[in-house]
């Protein structure tokens, strides 16, 4: 019977020399790590920079959330005698220490103007215009407990 070397590598149940990730004998190919570090240095700092930027963008919107957030509070909280009709403009007004949402324009009423808001369908106040001498910021650290 002639011997089939095809079939012995077949009935092989160790693995092959050529699949394996190392070499086997001193005869075989030196393996060299690659350098990562350039790679890692370039992909930490492209994530990072990304990060950073959702980051920022994170702030942005958190503070537009708590401004908007506060000059619903303040509007509502302001005095009115009428029930504001969604879509119209209205005007925020200081009176006396006290706030008065109006819809008389402001230069037509002489007293200080805060800004000027639209109803959204929501029922949120949608900031239009705010006066230059008025901080919502500064306001709310001053006169919130």
């Amino acid at each position: 019977m002639a011997h089939d070397p095809i079939e012995t590598d077949l009935a092989q149940t160790a693995p092959r020399g050529n699949f394996l990730h190392y070499p086997t004998s001193r005869l075989g190919a030196k393996i060299i790590p690659q350098d990562l570090t350039n790679f890692k240095s370039r992909g930490v700092s492209r994530v990072e920079r990304e990060l950073q930027q959702e980051l920022i963008e994170l702030r942005e919107k958190y503070l537009q959330v708590i401004d908007s957030f506060n000059w619903n509070k303040l509007i509502y909280e302001a005095h009115f005698g009428f029930e504001p009709v969604i879509g119209e403009q209205y005007h925020l007004y200081a009176v006396g220490g006290k706030h008065h949402l109006s819809m008389i324009e402001p230069e037509s009423w002489h007293q200080k103007w805060i800004g000027t808001f639209r109803l959204n369908a929501d029922g949120r106040w949608q900031l239009e215009k705010v006066a230059d001498d008025f901080d919502l910021r500064g306001w709310i650290t001053t006169n919130v407990e």
